[in-house]
């Protein structure tokens, strides 16, 4: 059996867990620079303030719903996960984290034990651990426990939150409440031309022939077919290596200098290079973008990008950094008035397989020098050891106004407790 573990209005939950104060009471998490909604609770779901709602049209909705607004604390967020994810791995060493608020799990269970009592211990854990309420749908598939999580989250007086679906009966039932655009593996495009066909359910997608489906939705479709039956044709999957690697940011302002593009170019490039070490790969290749604000219909606009291939794989920071300055001169044009800006890692293999040219490869000196920037930057702070094309004293700092403290990871942001 196959279990799907997931975090209900997971940002929203991470700021309850210290404002306790909120609970009941709607909240919503922002973009990057406070831009847009990304994250709602259940009752600013219920406020109709939909996701991807522009935050500075929505001010005054916020005001007279009392909604609680915060910026993406990822530093919480992020702590929050492995927390989650490490009691996770106690249930079963089958894990495979498929998102920051999900994971499914291989249950291997005796026979005297059973599922929904295992469900229950499951979400006990992670509550008392962490504070996070959890569902808990549970399946002979990965795509039935996708489908019993749903009808867990969808009905959480009746089912509280834990929904397992062991029985044909169960299955369908639950195959004939899934709409088809809700079914796990199965696109918006598919779902368009399904409904087409009639198809109006996950029961109808079972029960069509494995002969059109293939056909028209390739072994990936029929596959998702047979997990709807339930025959497990989906395994775990070990965490993998990232094949790309981005670092993209809306400026703080409209930059029209190169120099100041250029600046920020470079600390793009070495975000991404730190990345590339920390997971032991390297890139052959880079892509590279620039972009006006689309949003300015006064100003002339322009947006371009870049793939350049690297004569040679590497992960060091100084040579990811010639590479991106190239593509920046490549594509700058000046007179514009540029509003974002990215870097991407392509082409990623593991470090330990470099392939080796006849005439150009990357500075042997650059590994023991990254290894040494790297050992300080964690030990005596982030981004204290730069390149010498960075500004020493700018830091990205996104607008974050309203930041909750970093509860979980700096000191000075620790919740104080007083006794009598």
């Amino acid at each position: 059996m196959f279990a799907l573990v997931d975090c209900n209005n997971f940002y929203a939950s991470c700021e309850r867990v210290f404002r306790p104060d909120l609970n009941g009471k709607p909240i919503v998490v922002l973009s990057n620079n406070d831009g847009c909604v990304i994250a709602r609770s259940s009752e600013a779901k219920a406020a109709g303030i939909p996701m991807g709602a522009p935050a500075f049209k929505y001010k005054q909705v916020f005001r007279e719903q009392q909604v609680h607004v915060f910026s993406s604390n990822y530093a919480l967020y992020g702590d929050m996960n492995k927390r989650i994810m490490a009691l996770l791995a106690t249930f079963s060493p089958e894990l495979e984290v498929y998102s920051i608020d999900e994971a499914f799990l291989r249950l291997k269970l005796m026979k005297d034990v059973r599922l929904e009592e295992y469900a229950e211990k499951i979400k006990r854990t992670i509550k008392k651990h962490t504070g996070i309420p959890v569902s808990v749908g549970i399946g002979s598939s990965k795509t039935l426990a996708k489908v019993a999580s749903n009808i867990a989250k969808k009905f959480p007086e009746r089912t509280r939150g834990i929904y397992v679906i062991d029985s044909d009966i169960k299955r369908e039932k639950a195959l004939r409440w899934t709409k088809i655009n809700d079914v796990w593996g199965i696109g918006r495009r598919h779902a368009v031309r399904l409904e087409y066909e009639g198809v109006k359910n996950a029961e109808d997608f079972a029960a069509m022939s494995d002969k059109w489906v293939k056909k028209h939705m390739s072994v990936v479709g029929l596959r998702t077919k047979y997990e709807l039956q339930g025959r497990p044709m989906i395994n775990i999957e070990e965490a993998k290596a990232k094949q790309s690697i981005a670092t993209t940011r809306t400026f703080e302002h409209h930059y029209s200098s190169y120099d100041e593009i250029k600046e920020r170019v470079v600390t793009f490039a070495v975000s991404c290079a730190e990345k590339l070490r920390q997971q032991k790969s390297h890139c052959g290749s880079l892509l590279f973008f620039l972009r006006t604000d689309r949003f300015r219909n006064d100003q002339p606009q322009y947006q371009r990008d870049i793939v350049i291939n690297l004569p040679f794989p590497t992960n060091s920071s100084i040579e990811i950094v010639s590479f991106a300055v190239r593509a920046l001169n490549y594509i700058f044009t000046p007179g514009y008035q540029y509003r974002r800006a990215g870097v991407v890692l392509l082409n990623i293999s593991p470090e330990a397989e470099r392939q080796m040219t006849l005439f150009e490869n990357t500075n042997p000196k650059h590994k023991a020098l990254m290894k040494t920037m790297d050992r300080l930057n964690q030990s005596i702070g982030y981004d204290k050891v730069k390149l010498a094309s960075q500004d020493p004293d700018r830091t990205w700092k996104m607008r974050q106004e309203k930041l909750s403290p970093c509860y979980t990871t700096k000191l000075k942001d620790v919740i104080t407790v007083k006794s009598e």
